[in-house]
């Protein structure tokens, strides 16, 4: 495993993301990939995903409900074949017109070929139900 390859594609990743190129995104990820973000009570685009398709749902569900204010990636530490990131986000949910900002831990699963097979999110999922919940 080439951790250094991973981590700088994982770094990549979050600036296609941010830039919104989401086509270049997928080039990164594995046809067959896992995408898993806890399932969250009011949260449509919460739970697993498997393949570029469903990912690209998710992303297209996120994009529909709600608006990046900040995002920041902070630290990455790679280890073997997998690349944890820490960060923040602070997102205004559309329907609701609340926010709410979270700690997140991203974790990265590669392959040999420095594409990435696993994508696993960890983050408060109380303050995401909650701005997604109308009042």
């Amino acid at each position: 495993m080439n951790e250094q390859k991973n981590t700088e594609m994982a770094q990549r990743a979050y600036e296609l993301f941010k830039t919104g190129d989401i086509e270049s995104l997928m080039g990164l990820y594995t046809d067959d990939a896992d995408w898993e973000s806890p399932k969250t009570e009011n949260v449509a685009h919460s739970g697993k995903r498997k393949g570029k398709q469903q990912m690209l749902e998710f992303m297209s569900l996120v994009g529909e409900h709600s608006e990046n204010i900040h995002f920041e990636p902070r630290e990455t530490i790679a280890q073997g074949n997998k690349v944890v990131v820490l960060g923040n986000y602070h997102w205004r949910i559309k329907s609701t017109g609340k926010e709410y900002q979270s700690d997140f831990v991203h974790v990265c699963t590669f392959n040999d070929d420095s594409r990435i097979t696993s994508f696993k999110e960890y983050l408060d999922t109380a303050a995401a139900r909650d701005a997604y919940t109308a009042a």
